[in-house]
């Protein structure tokens, strides 16, 4: 299971657009400093080889026991041992012994590289939502920000062939 964090802002991601010829597109939004917290999972069935990518939205920044529910949940929802890979963000550091001292068992650990983002399946999954999904979108509210990422993420989770897009944009064998 590889799990990742990304944010959305109330700000646009602004990305290639058209208009008529002579006139220049204008995106109205103004300085908003409000954001999701969004973490994420992708996670392959061993014996099925069934990939669900499982994610929480909040409003609020990730901190580590975030990260540890995250981590409780899918456990308890999947029933079977577990390895976790993730980035050597300090964060997941500090989860990971705080998932030791809860005594959670048949739960390992594995860390990718510093700075390999393409190592990480979950990666292109935040590539697709911002800059494709909601590239020059511009949310009135965080709402509606929660519910077009909600409703893009969820769409990415039904396509099962963007799923296996995920590993082998990682370069990684189902």
């Amino acid at each position: 299971m590889f799990i990742d964090e990304t944010g959305f802002r109330l700000q646009p991601v602004n990305r290639r657009t058209w208009s008529r010829r002579g006139q220049t597109p204008v995106q109205r939004a103004w300085d908003r400093r409000d954001r999701l917290s969004v973490i994420g999972a992708v996670v392959l069935s061993p014996a099925r080889r069934r990939i669900t990518t499982p994610f929480a939205i909040q409003e609020t920044n990730v901190k580590a026991v975030d990260v540890v529910a995250f981590v409780k949940l899918l456990k308890r929802r999947l029933q079977r041992p577990l390895i976790v890979v993730w980035d050597r963000w300090n964060v997941h550091r500090l989860a990971e012994k705080q998932v030791a001292a809860s005594r959670l068992t048949k739960i390992s650990f594995e860390q990718l590289p510093a700075y390999a983002p393409e190592l990480n399946p979950v990666e292109p999954r935040w590539s697709n939502t911002k800059y494709a999904d909601l590239a020059n979108f511009v949310p009135d509210d965080i709402r509606q920000l929660k519910r077009s990422v909600n409703s893009s993420l969820k769409k990415h989770a039904a396509a099962s062939s963007l799923k296996k897009s995920l590993f082998k944009s990682a370069r990684l064998k189902i």
